[in-house]
Parts: structure tokens; C-alpha cells; sequence
């Protein structure tokens, strides 16, 4: 067994494109050595189209990321565009000098 060697972010949050962080946790979670975490404000599950997803860190408890990825969707990314919490989140992650950002424009 490797040890981790990388940490990537996924934020979810309600009415999500799902697709956008199921596409991305697939494609991550194949790297070796690679951590993929799934972020959100709390251990509840949250629900996009009709998908329950469940998170594995909150924001609280989230460690330094080498990538975070936020996605794109219509009203649940209008509305997380205007969280404050979100925002702060997303701005704290920013700061870390190795970390890379992707994020998924807005439909």
C-alpha cells in the first residue's frame, strides 16, 4: 500500500452538475498516491438531480489540498457564488502556495 502523496478537494453542494465532481472523483481517485476528498459544510448528504452524495471532510476539518475542485451548475452555483461560508472556504484554500485550482464555469 502507498502512502498519500497528493490531496484533492472536491466541493459538493446542492444542485451541483453532478457530473462535474463524479467525472473528476473518477478520474482522481485512479491516480496512485492520490487522496480525493468530497468537501462540504457539514457530513450531511447533499442532493443534485435527484443524487445523493455523501461528504468525507468538512470545511472545518479539511487538510492542506494540492487541488481543489469546485463545480459548475445553474442555481445551486448562483447560490454558492453568494454563501459566505462557501466563499471563505474557497478563499483559505487560495492561500496555500502549492495549490492548484479548478473550477468549472457557470452555465
Amino acid at each position: 500500500m502507498s502512502s498519500v502523496k497528493h490531496t484533492i478537494g472536491l466541493v459538493i453542494y446542492p444542485d451541483m452538475t453532478q457530473l462535474d465532481i463524479t467525472g473528476p472523483h473518477q478520474v482522481f481517485s485512479l491516480m496512485p498516491c492520490t487522496q480525493v476528498l468530497l468537501l462540504w459544510k457539514n457530513l450531511e448528504p447533499v442532493v443534485s438531480n435527484g443524487l445523493t452524495i455523501l461528504p468525507t471532510t468538512t470545511f472545518a476539518e479539511c487538510p492542506q489540498l494540492d487541488v481543489l475542485c469546485v463545480p459548475g451548475g445553474a442555481m445551486g452555483t448562483v447560490e454558492m457564488m453568494q454563501d459566505a461560508e462557501m466563499l471563505g472556504f474557497c478563499k483559505s484554500k487560495h492561500k496555500q502556495p502549492s495549490m492548484s485550482r479548478l473550477c468549472v464555469q457557470v452555465r
